[in-house]
């Protein structure tokens, strides 16, 4: 009998519940391949074939600890009196997924100890099981408030900030340097919370196929009208693919704060439909085709002809696919090439050119977490020499009073006010009302900071004031001929 229990309990501590295995799957993939979660879960959740509850489980868990890894880390680093070079790595996404489960979730600690150290037996080392066991129940004992009390008295000011919001130093920084541009660095810590929330899905209705107002209407209340955007809903509850709209390819998913920065575009200055029935629209940097497609659904609501461009050829298969059910002549109107060269060699002029260039994405860490522990401080110099590069040879390539949209999905100043005064300055380019025309697609008030630069301005969407990503909008338009 007494042979039997030991059996049975040794059974019983064998097992890693289907959530709790996936997740520490995830954090393993992202920290050894450089895999994005947001694109490793879904799969996993999908062929683990796990209840809807399971699955948040799992999706908690894993977006939860990647979001808060700083945080965690530097509370492990005070549980273990250890530095995290000194512990392997697969014991320390263990120990990082229990320390989630005991200061960020509503999970007896007694679980959360559990699997997180039978991950460590199965996974990483078994003679390690005891390490794992001991930092996890010193962590579990002192509340969250208690050990980010510690880290007060460890650190100072924004270093502080960073290692308890999960953001490295330098983002903490030029966060609140892009925040004081606007007089609104007392929004900090509400932008590093925000960082760290769950984003709610937002769906695009393609102008021309589909209608946001009619299916708000029709699927409420699994979706409801978005604030701002006419093209956009928010989605919530089900799944956005289930909707018979999304399986025929003209309800897609967006963020919000995308679809207003094409909107803005495509309404500039604008009078009559009839006025763009001649004209000519480019994407620069079209991958993977979400703006794209949108864009291409307005052009095609104006009667304009649209092009696509991509410089990566497996991301240029993506756009053709993302623009076949809106775009004709598919073949001839997505081009694969380096936008900073094919921009002149593409029949011009062009009326209106949208350059979503290339950035470190610091707007949209809420919706891929590990980014932030990817990109560093210097990678932005490089990035900013590609992004003046390509809004150059798009303004240089605009019909004299066309429009080009320089667009970054990052607030860094860097690639954001500072391109832009550069590359007026080499174009003479005019600077236009970008605050106002994104204003003017706005369904409701929304809160903007103009941000003044040459003869006029640029904007900056927030995800804590406006619940969108981070996006940069600014408006260059080449000069008129003179009569």
């Amino acid at each position: 009998m007494s042979q039997h229990r030991h059996r049975a309990h040794s059974s019983a501590s064998a097992h890693v519940s289907p959530s709790r295995a996936i997740a520490y799957e995830v954090l393993r993939q992202v920290a050894e391949s450089d895999a994005y979660a947001n694109l490793l879960l879904p799969g996993k959740l999908a062929a683990a074939q796990l209840s809807a509850q399971d699955a948040a489980l799992a999706t908690e868990l894993c977006y939860g600890t990647l979001r808060l890894l700083g945080r965690y880390d530097a509370i492990i680093e005070l549980a273990a009196r250890r530095p995290l070079t000194e512990i392997n790595p697969k014991v320390l996404d263990a120990l990082r997924l229990g320390a989630h489960q005991l200061l960020g979730m509503r999970i007896a600690s007694h679980a959360a100890v559990h699997e997180s150290v039978e991950l460590v037996r199965q996974h990483a080392n078994p003679a390690a099981v005891g390490f794992a066991n001991g930092v996890l129940r010193t962590i579990g004992r002192t509340p969250l408030e208690g050990w980010l009390e510690r880290l007060e008295e460890l650190l100072d000011g924004d270093d502080y900030l960073a290692v308890t919001s999960g953001h490295p130093a330098w983002i903490v920084r030029a966060f609140r340097t892009a925040l004081a541009a606007e007089g609104r660095d007392d929004e900090l810590e509400a932008l590093l919370n925000a960082d760290n929330d769950a984003p709610t899905v937002d769906l695009v209705a393609l102008p021309s196929f589909a209608s946001a107002e009619e299916i708000a209407a029709e699927y409420a209340p699994e979706v409801n009208l978005s604030p701002y955007a006419r093209t956009a809903l928010d989605l919530v509850r089900g799944d956005p693919h289930e909707f018979p709209e999304a399986r025929e390819g003209v309800l897609r998913v967006q963020d919000e704060g995308s679809q207003l920065v094409a909107l803005a575009l495509a309404s500039f200055d604008r009078g009559t439909d009839e006025a763009a029935e001649s004209e000519r629209w480019l994407d620069l940097c079209a991958g993977p085709g979400g703006k794209a497609a949108l864009l291409a659904s307005l052009a095609r609501e104006a009667g304009a002809e649209f092009h696509a461009n991509e410089v990566a050829p497996h991301r240029a298969r993506l756009v053709a696919q993302a623009l076949a059910p809106i775009v004709d002549d598919i073949e001839n109107r997505v081009h694969c090439g380096d936008g900073r060269e094919l921009a002149r060699a593409l029949p011009g002029p062009w009326h209106r050119i949208l350059v979503d260039a290339p950035c470190t994405g610091l707007g949209a860490l809420r919706r891929r977490p590990e980014a932030r522990w990817r990109k560093q401080a210097r990678d932005v110099a490089e990035l900013v020499a590609i992004q003046e590069a390509l809004l150059e040879a798009a303004v240089r390539v605009l019909k004299p009073g066309g429009v080009a949209a320089y667009v970054t999905c990052s607030p860094h100043l860097a690639e954001t006010t500072a391109v832009v005064q550069r590359v007026a300055r080499l174009t003479s380019a005019h600077v236009l009302d970008s605050c106002g025309a994104l204003r003017d697609v706005c369904q409701s008030e929304i809160d903007l900071v103009p941000r003044e630069v040459a003869d006029g301005n640029v904007v900056q969407l927030w995800p804590h004031r406006h619940g969108t990503d981070g996006m940069f909008l600014a408006l260059l338009q080449r000069p008129r001929l003179e009569a």
